[in-house]
């Protein structure tokens, strides 16, 4: 570690600065999460499904330990590489890892490029075993597919980045699918720049739909799509699978008109007043093999003449109303704060490797850094914090100091004794001993 000279303050010349601190950390909180992850089997599970080809006829640091060490900094706020020169004799990080010391920025950065299609697919079964534990802990009856589509932008010469016409930048189109009732980010799939929104969508969603219809068969699934996913194939696999769905149809002419016989552009009654309908029709594509049920909202705003007509497609039941049906759609909203969580929080839009095969690898290491949180805040934190941010989180529960203290064969980690937030830390670390995981 590199060490400052001694500095003394202008406004108080009796005040020293230096950073020869000793045995101290400032993320003791991360010690919170290796307690967790011990007791959700996270990184046995991973370690479990994954096998790299090592070629390295001498190595300091396993593969393991350097996957734990990458997740463990992201989780604390340290997505680049070379946060691990100044972290590796951080106390906290290297007995959560248990090493001697952190890998360093070179040796993270030639660990990536050891992930094959084969290693990025064993971590994708990881992450689903995970997420099938959490599951029946949580006993779910119910679970909502969730997809969608985000842009990551890219500064070089990265492999299969291109211009996207939709985002008007340059970088990848990676697909998404979380779970909208609870938050966990279910798949990823890396793809170029210049793929429409739906582009695999089929192949990405039903090894997910398969799965739990195999796995937890009394689950009732649901999914939600906006309009680029509106193609009839993906239609198809959830009647076949029964699953139900609400997509929402780009305007077409056709549709158009059917909802402008429905509510033609009259003078308003009342001008002063937004009015909102809802009707539901059957509609046949042109690439439809059949007809299906069609939700259209129509909203005239206050003021306004015309209607604005919104068009969802779905196999909703009959109990449902039209009403509910868009309302089970409008709800899809939270998907973007999860999209805003795993970029900002765990940085899963940073592709800095020029191998696209390592940038998907640094995409899936976000993946499951967003998960470990997720299943500790919604399975370990009190009920009115469930919904805290990673960077709340951070500076309430992760960013505390401590002194690490050897006696004899124990270590203590002496916390900050003005640690604002103390009594929520307790009580969380609390509530992950007495956790009862099957």
């Amino acid at each position: 570690m590199a060490t400052l000279p001694q500095v003394t303050l202008d406004f108080n010349r009796k005040m020293k600065l230096s950073n020869d601190g000793d045995a101290l950390s400032s993320d003791t909180g991360e010690i919170l999460f290796r307690e967790f992850d011990e007791k959700l089997g996270f990184f046995s599970t991973l370690d479990k499904h994954l096998h790299l080809k090592d070629e390295r006829l001498y190595h300091k640091h396993s593969n393991e330990q350097m996957l734990r060490q990458k997740i463990y900094q992201m989780i604390a706020g340290y997505a680049e590489d070379d946060a691990a020169d100044k972290l590796t004799n951080d106390p906290v990080f290297k007995h959560i890892i248990e090493t001697d010391a952190l890998a360093s920025q070179p040796t993270l950065s030639r660990f990536f490029p050891r992930f094959s299609e084969e290693a990025i697919e064993q971590l994708n079964q990881a992450n689903q075993a995970l997420l099938d534990k959490v599951h029946q802990v949580r006993g779910s009856k119910n679970l909502i597919f969730d997809l969608d589509s985000t842009h990551a932008d890219t500064y070089g010469e990265q492999e299969a980045t291109a211009f996207n016409a939709h985002y008007g930048t340059v970088g990848f189109h990676p697909m998404v699918a979380f779970d909208g009732l609870t938050g966990d980010f279910m798949k990823a799939q890396l793809r170029p720049g210049n793929v429409y929104t739906s582009n695999g969508v089929v192949d990405f969603v039903k090894p997910l739909i398969t799965h739990y219809n195999e796995m937890f068969p009394e689950t009732i699934p649901f999914l939600r799509g906006d309009s680029g996913f509106a193609v009839p194939g993906l239609y198809k696999l959830c009647e076949d699978e029964s699953v139900f769905y609400v997509i929402r149809l780009k305007s077409n002419p056709n549709l158009q008109r059917i909802a402008d016989e429905l509510h033609p552009a009259t003078p308003p009654s009342d001008v002063t007043q937004t009015e909102c309908y809802y009707e539901e029709t059957e509609y046949q594509a042109k690439s439809w093999a059949k007809p299906r049920k069609v939700i259209i909202q129509s909203v005239r705003p206050a003021g306004e003449l015309f209607f604005t007509h919104a068009f969802f497609a779905t196999n909703l039941f009959d109990a449902f109303s039209p009403k509910e049906v868009v309302r089970s759609y409008q709800k899809r909203g939270t998907m973007e704060n999860y999209i805003k969580e795993a970029k900002n929080g765990f940085d899963l839009d940073r592709m800095s490797s020029h191998s696209f095969q390592a940038n998907e690898a640094r995409m899936m290491f976000s993946l499951l850094a967003y998960n470990l949180t997720n299943w500790l805040r919604t399975l370990c934190f009190p009920e009115e914090q469930k919904s805290m941010q990673i960077q709340t989180i951070r500076s309430k529960v992760i960013k505390v100091a401590s002194k690490l203290v050897k006696s004899g064969r124990s270590l203590y980690f002496k916390l900050s004794s003005s640690f604002v937030y103390e009594t929520f830390f307790w009580n969380v670390l609390n509530r992950i001993q007495r956790l009862k995981l099957e």
